[in-house]
């Protein structure tokens, strides 16, 4: 018979910028399956060196692997089918606690973006619908809102709140016909998004994340 058991445990995020009375945008970005926050960040330090308002904060996925057999390069995963639920629990309460220990040190009105890439984007929705915060956007890139999200809890989360949907053109996961089904997904939850395409493959794109961000007058 299995049991389960809560422990504290040791989380990783990365931070490009620094969190002063001056900051106005605060942006959370989670990675998708088998990446590493150390790497993943790395695509917004144009930003932030742009734009010392901004800060972004890449937390990290608590499951960690080889990607190749038994050695070489690690990612993380957010969670996978086994004991899914509990994994869920755990990231929520994680990203959670995270973000009450990086707003704490931003001034009270600050703007909270979120950003979810691949894996990452139903990792976002999910915590979302239980944060202590509400952002001003919500943008899931190479990923889709999660479909076995309560239906009345995704209503509730997605009233007013701007939705961005991101994809390369040449996405080897997600195809034309999948994109614009995510937008209609989200069209019967009365949310209209802006669907942005780029010529890419399933990655981020530099000259999309520039036009994302807007700095702060």
């Amino acid at each position: 018979m299995d049991h389960q058991l809560t422990v504290s445990r040791t989380a990783r995020y990365s931070q490009a910028g620094e969190l002063t009375a001056a900051t106005r945008q605060v942006w959370f970005v989670c990675h998708g399956y088998g990446q590493l926050a150390t790497y993943f960040i790395r695509h917004f330090h144009v930003l932030t060196q742009a734009d010392p308002s901004l800060v972004v904060v890449a937390p990290e996925g608590l499951s960690r692997f080889y990607l190749n057999g038994t050695g070489g390069r690690v990612g993380a995963t957010w969670m996978t089918r086994e004991d899914r639920l509990a994994e869920i629990e755990d990231y929520v309460a994680y990203l959670n606690q995270l973000a009450d220990h990086v707003l704490a040190a931003a001034p009270d009105d600050v703007q909270v973006t979120v950003l979810g890439f691949s894996q990452g984007a139903a990792t976002v929705s999910r915590w979302l619908a239980r944060a202590p915060f509400r952002p001003a956007r919500l943008i899931l890139w190479a990923g889709a809102f999660p479909p076995d999200l309560d239906f009345a809890v995704a209503m509730r989360l997605l009233r007013h709140l701007p939705v961005v949907l991101v994809c390369g053109d040449q996405d080897q996961f997600i195809s034309p016909e999948s994109l614009e089904q995510q937008r209609q997904d989200l069209q019967s939850l009365s949310v209209e998004p802006e669907v942005i395409t780029f010529a890419g493959r399933h990655e981020l794109n530099a000259t999309i994340l520039q036009q994302l961000h807007q700095p702060s007058a």
